[in-house]
């Protein structure tokens, strides 16, 4: 590894990194088969995924004819890396298990092991035989849409493909480790301005927003259209921010300090709400939800912009749905792909179906609306949301942070790359955009 990383890190050609060898096994970050139960009985917030993590050599894969070999130079944490590594709502290897009964190939995920990460940026170190459009020494970032193009039900929006899985969660070899194996249709060009790690915390979060608010396939966001957006500096908030304010809607960000409302401020967010300053409480026990609550966060909202949403971005499930769906304006739009607060939602449905509301769906983003929100962010109309920066060996207690929702924005990691600040291919391009854009969510 150290002599893939040389190579890397002097911008090596392709030829030199072809005829580096590669090595039989790499660090990863894993949880185990046999350690599945360790949490059983134990409320979700006192799971401790340093428990439960691991840092170790694995063994690598064979590569199949539609896959790449990536060498991983950043990598970062989301969502469902806390779910892998708490067993929550369950185990992931029974989604292994699937795979592996599918194919040959499938066969080679189902491993008491299961490596995690569905993010990611590096440099193309191998392809199989059936890869056209990728060739060693392409430095890439890596969405999570791990397709079977050989299903006709993946055609035409490959996120209604019977078979569709999210890589390092629903399959193995995820992006939390040195190596990582991916399909080709996952590989996407790295933004030459951004590091490695300001480019590998994008694609997840910054795709699913975008399905969410600019793609027909979930709220077809118009100009004017009033978003109301929860956790408006979270993973997914930070960059439904931008996409609002660059398309020409008007973002209502909820926030939950003075210092996010601050934040949104420089962004650009003129309404904000700080839920907690309110203090709303939108279940006045853990069985009842209280409409009063709701009726005065509708008020503020009005006070705000003048009128209730077109779209509201859901995503933290349980404790706001009710809420969501009492707000949107009558024909408005709840666009959902979440529940980090809770799966079994509540709403009272006379507001859904008297005012002729709608409950929309989304789940991340089929390849063409990832690479186009990849497009966004290497022109520099988007910026990445990179907080803060944690080595390999520190991803159980980055995965710590995230589960007690203790970040900002994205938690990147870095995997190979030996420190920050590398991987910046255009300086001058990030002149122009400036880093006090791009380093936004760090100040």
């Amino acid at each position: 590894m150290k002599q893939i990383l040389d190579a890397i890190l002097a911008d090596a050609p392709a030829d030199e990194l072809a005829a580096l060898p590669i090595p039989e096994s790499y660090r990863a970050a894993f949880v185990r088969r046999e350690e599945s139960g360790m949490f059983e009985g134990m409320e979700s917030w006192e799971k401790d995924p340093s428990q439960s993590i691991h840092i170790d050599e694995v063994p690598l894969p064979e590569l199949a004819p539609d896959e790449a070999l990536v060498a991983v130079m950043a990598s970062s944490i989301n969502f469902n890396t806390v779910w892998t590594s708490i067993f929550e709502p369950l185990p992931t290897f029974g989604f292994l298990d699937r795979l592996g009964k599918e194919s040959v190939w499938g066969k080679r995920h189902a491993l008491d092991h299961h490596i995690i990460g569905s993010d990611g940026s590096g440099v193309v170190l191998r392809t199989g035989s059936g890869v056209r459009n990728w060739k060693v020494g392409d430095k890439v970032a890596i969405h999570c849409n791990h397709v079977d193009d050989q299903d006709p039900t993946s055609h035409g929006d490959s996120m209604m493909g019977s078979n569709q899985r999210i890589w390092g969660f629903e399959t193995n070899f995820g992006g939390l480790a040195d190596l990582t194996v991916v399909k080709a249709n996952q590989l996407m060009p790295k933004p030459a301005h951004l590091t490695w790690e300001e480019s590998a915390v994008n694609a997840l979060c910054a795709s699913t927003s975008y399905r969410m608010l600019v793609s027909d396939n979930a709220s077809a966001m118009k100009q004017g259209d009033v978003v109301l957006i929860w956790g408006a500096t979270g993973g997914l908030g930070g960059y439904a921010v931008q996409l609002v304010l660059n398309g020409g809607g008007i973002p209502v960000g909820v926030v939950s300090s003075p210092e996010k409302a601050a934040l949104l401020n420089r962004m650009g967010c003129e309404a904000v709400i700080d839920r907690k300053a309110e203090g709303y409480q939108f279940w006045s026990d853990p069985h009842t939800q209280d409409e009063t609550e709701w009726r005065r966060f509708g008020k503020q909202i009005r006070s705000l912009v003048g009128e209730d949403p077109d779209i509201v971005f859901e995503h933290p499930g349980r404790q706001t749905m009710g809420a969501s769906v009492f707000a949107a304006k009558k024909g408005g739009t709840i666009v959902t792909c979440a529940a980090t607060s809770g799966y079994m939602i509540e709403y009272d449905n006379r507001h859904l179906w008297m005012k002729l509301k709608s409950i929309v769906s989304s789940h991340f983003a089929n390849y063409q609306e990832a690479w186009a929100m990849n497009r966004l962010i290497d022109k520099g109309m988007i910026q990445p949301i990179l907080s803060d920066v944690y080595k390999l060996d520190d991803v159980a207690d980055a995965t710590k942070q995230v589960h007690h929702n203790l970040h900002e924005g994205k938690l990147g990691i870095l995997c190979l790359s030996p420190e920050e600040g590398l991987g910046i291919d255009d300086p001058e391009k990030r002149a122009r955009i400036g880093e006090d854009k791009i380093q936004m969510f760090r100040s």
